[in-house]
């Protein structure tokens, strides 16, 4: 396992793609260090056994301290360190999408003390395909199905 001593934070590949912690998590663990004693607010992850849920808080919390956390694991989600807030809560990094000061929502870049850029460009900020169109496109495919007809190949889509 990886230290979680700042001076020898050891990045690991997590697919081929990306590593981990990012390139950039040093440099937001200190931004974090230094705002220690205000008020932030967080963009949390909730993961569940199906699925993955977000919880955008307009709450602030007082962050008291970031401590490391011995024994992180990219595998589960587990960063090298963790915030303690004044609520009594210890949280993860790896259980935490963005952290920003003065606005919890749409914050300018100055704002964001941490983010973890895979969450928030490739689940939270991407394009959503939802739309009536696409909407009435499967409706018709799991339709289809239910009565038994083949499917229309115009109908879906690569």
């Amino acid at each position: 396992m990886a230290q979680s001593n700042p001076q020898s934070l050891e990045f690991r590949e997590l697919d081929g793609d990306r590593i981990w912690p990012s390139a950039g998590y040093s440099r937001q663990i200190e931004r974090l260090k230094q705002s220690i004693g205000k008020q932030i607010y967080l963009v949390e992850l909730k993961p569940e056994a199906i699925n993955m849920g977000i919880r955008f808080s307009d709450t602030a919390y007082e962050l008291v301290d970031v401590i490391d956390f011995p024994r992180p694991d990219p595998a589960q989600g587990i960063a090298p360190h963790l915030i303690l807030l004044d609520d009594g809560r210890g949280i993860n990094l790896g259980r935490i999408a963005r952290i920003t000061i003065d606005t919890p929502y749409s914050p300018p870049e100055e704002n964001i003390l941490y983010q973890e850029s895979f969450l928030m460009e490739s689940l939270l900020l991407r394009e959503r395909r939802l739309s009536h169109t696409s909407i009435a496109e499967r409706s018709k495919i799991l339709l289809g199905r239910l009565l038994g007809k083949p499917i229309d190949k115009r109908l879906t889509r690569d």
